[in-house]
């Protein structure tokens, strides 16, 4: 079984450098106008757009929110700059469900930032992305870029790589969405959203 994993992992390791030569076309997914090409929360009080910057901000019963894509993805390349505001920030970038994630910010469960490590329920975070405390400029505007091939998510930060993981229990078909996790209070930022299909 072991060596089936490893296997696996050379092989869609392998897919995601022959697709890179490829150089797949990246897309604007956020007009900087309005929220056309995303799913706007019903009653949404946390997402704004102004002067080409979305921004999630919690609302005063911390509920939480995810603005989701209104496409739906397999196989997908998404890039946006991304700026922590005020507070405790808490957010990232679901793949194709609610259930697994690329963390931003600070983790409610460990109280430290893993930013570009993934989130898998029932495992946590399996892995860590490395050198995030180096990379990451502080309230400032910092680059993630995110691929998910299959259930084979790799991570770049600033232009660094910082994270493979292989998932094993992925959703193959589904939106993509960004995060305002609920019982915290933060303000967080994102621009130049950019998507591409594999």
């Amino acid at each position: 079984m072991k060596a089936k994993i490893v296997f696996t992992f050379f092989i869609l390791s392998f897919f995601t450098l022959t697709l890179f030569a490829q150089d797949p076309v990246l897309k604007s997914a956020f007009n900087g106008k309005n929220f056309k090409g995303w799913v706007v929360p019903e009653n949404n009080i946390w997402w704004t757009v102004d002067n080409g910057i979305l921004q999630a901000k919690s609302g005063p019963e911390k509920k939480g929110s995810i603005l989701w894509t209104d496409k739906e993805y397999t196989d997908f390349v998404i890039e946006t700059d991304f700026r922590y505001d005020e507070g405790t920030v808490d957010t990232g970038i679901f793949i194709r469900n609610e259930a697994q994630q690329i963390q931003m910010g600070v983790s409610g469960s460990l109280k430290r930032d893993m930013t570009g490590s993934p989130y898998i329920p029932g495992k946590g975070y399996p892995v860590e992305a490395l050198n995030v405390k180096e990379i990451l400029k502080p309230n400032d505007w910092n680059t993630i870029k995110v691929i998910a091939i299959a259930g084979y998510y790799e991570v770049w930060l600033n232009g660094k790589h910082v994270m493979s993981y292989t998932s094993d229990n992925y959703v193959k078909t589904g939106p993509i969405g960004l995060q305002l996790h609920p019982n915290t209070e933060m303000t967080a930022s994102f621009r130049n959203i950019k998507i591409g299909k594999m």
